[in-house]
């Protein structure tokens, strides 16, 4: 009913060349209306000692013959310099909590190993620590995010992690620190106080965690502090542990949100490559459900944090597949497609439309593990699919959002109906207009008719990510099936943008 009052509100609004261009399509900009900031952080990344996402595929170590800097891939870190990374997670996910940092510092080879027993069961050998990590976000430039071991870790081990990267005191960490070859303190911001504490971080329940929560982010003074939230759809835990800290105002700055898209099951999630125009429709109808999830869980925060103080943290995001057949099944490699592209658009537009609760978001993850912008093979990368939508994307940081209306036609599969098109909008520092667009219909083109409130920019330029098939994906060896390519489908007439889409496609626009 809603959508049907919308489309008839803006049949009679809009002017007539836009009704007249495509009544089914239709999106309104409101270019002066704009309020929230996209924070750059959306576009953050999530790194785990899992599979070859740090070792081989961001740490090759310094004796390395692949080129490197102090041990970090070269190509690797030119590549995410390109997308202008702004934040990385580290260094878990699941490994965080059986993850001792003390054993990360040091001479490397006076560092202690163990078993990774949540990926494959394979030795860590801790040659990549804090140090290691805390470099390769200076190189990158990008802000570093720590996870802190709740599971089966210490309030004095977490302290004491703080203290060692932040403290500029004559203190025992800050000299430990010296001793190690850093002088300065690194002054990171951002830390998590456990990761899914209610599964592979503890088992907890909300009202436990609670209380384990306000504990250790006591003796975390001066730090951004990131509560673990539930699972996607856990509202439960959110109103629990809202209420719980509502109290402690300075013990909270954000809560922990992760999603997961999955076509099947959990035991079995789908083929990342083989799939069919069905599962197509299925992946980007359960990554739609995100929307939702964070409407509700944003209106039980608004209730204990009306003046949002407290950020969602989508810190794990992204499509789980079944890991490639002839790799080892723990390490959750997957090859990338233009169906992960069109999805990652689609989590980005969600994310940008709700840039006024959402302030962080960290794909997962970074390289060579499950639905990664960068894969690794020995002396060899892929830059993937969903790369290029992070390297399109890239704009939107720290842009005005511009709210938008948005009409389009339905995609079905059998009885199951969704919208057809995604798309966010926002204004950079320059005034420059940006309207990304993504067209979930693997199978048909759209017509969109745009009005621009106050429209007076008379140039329209393009880009577009698409693939003659909805299974293409970049491989080593092989030229790239999918990137970046010129757009020519826009043009401004009588002050009306008219868009024409291809089937499965993310297009950018700007305006200026």
């Amino acid at each position: 009913m809603k959508k049907t009052i919308l489309l008839s509100f803006l049949m009679i609004t809009l002017p007539f060349g836009l009704r007249a261009q495509s009544a089914a399509n239709v999106l309104v900009v409101h270019a002066h209306m704009a309020k929230d900031t996209i924070s750059k952080y959306i576009y953050g990344h999530f790194t785990e000692h899992l599979g070859r996402c740090i070792y081989g595929g961001i740490w090759v170590g310094k004796n390395s013959s692949i080129p490197n800097t102090r041990g970090i891939r070269n190509d690797v870190l030119e590549a995410l310099k390109a997308i202008r990374v702004p934040v990385v997670r580290w260094p878990g996910g699941c490994f965080a909590d059986t993850y001792h940092w003390m054993d990360g510092i040091g001479p490397a080879e006076k560092r202690p190993k163990f078993v990774n027993t949540n990926w494959g069961g394979v030795v860590e050998d801790n040659s990549f620590g804090t140090h290691e990590f805390l470099d390769f976000c200076e190189l990158l430039g990008a802000d570093p995010y720590l996870s802190i071991n709740v599971g089966s870790g210490s309030v004095r081990e977490a302290r004491d992690w703080v203290e060692y990267v932040n403290s500029n005191n004559d203190s025992p960490m800050a000299n430990l620190r010296r001793m190690n070859g850093r002088s300065k303190p690194w002054n990171v911001k951002f830390w998590g106080i456990g990761n899914e504490t209610w599964g592979c971080g503890g088992n907890m329940t909300p009202e436990y965690y609670s209380n384990v929560y306000k504990q250790f982010s006591t003796f975390c003074p001066g730090a951004y502090k990131i509560l673990s939230g539930g699972t996607a759809d856990d509202l439960h835990w959110t109103e629990t542990v809202m209420n719980a800290t509502k109290k402690y105002p300075e013990l909270i700055q954000g809560y922990s949100y992760h999603n997961y898209t999955i076509c099947h099951t959990w035991a079995k999630k789908g083929a990342a490559v083989n799939f069919d125009a069905s599962e197509w429709f299925s992946t980007m109808q359960k990554t739609l459900f995100v929307d939702n999830d964070l409407t509700k869980h944003s209106s039980i925060m608004e209730t204990y944090d009306p003046e949002k103080k407290i950020g969602i943290y989508a810190d794990e995001w992204g499509n789980w597949f079944d890991a490639e057949p002839h790799d080892n099944p723990a390490f959750l490699y997957q090859q990338n497609t233009l169906r992960d592209a069109v999805t990652a658009a689609l989590y980005l537009n969600i994310f940008n439309n709700h840039c006024s609760r959402v302030r962080m978001a960290n794909i997962a993850q970074m390289v060579n593990v499950l639905q990664s912008v960068i894969l690794t093979k020995e002396n060899k990368i892929v830059l993937t699919p969903t790369y290029y939508v992070f390297k399109m994307y890239a704009v939107h940081q720290d842009a005005a959002l511009l709210p938008i209306e948005i009409t389009s036609e339905r995609y079905t599969n059998g009885t199951d109906t969704i919208q057809s098109l995604s798309v966010s909008a926002s204004k950079d520092k320059n005034g420059k207009i940006h309207v990304s667009i993504a067209n979930l219909d693997p199978m048909k083109g759209k017509k969109l008719s745009c009005n621009i409130d106050g429209l007076t920019e008379k140039i329209v330029t393009g880009e577009i990510i698409t693939a003659d098939k909805m299974t293409a994906y970049n491989d080593f060896g092989k030229p790239e099936e999918v990137k970046i390519l010129p757009f020519t489908g826009a043009q401004i007439q009588k002050g009306i943008l008219n868009v024409d889409l291809p089937a499965k496609s993310i297009v950018m626009l700007e305006l200026q």
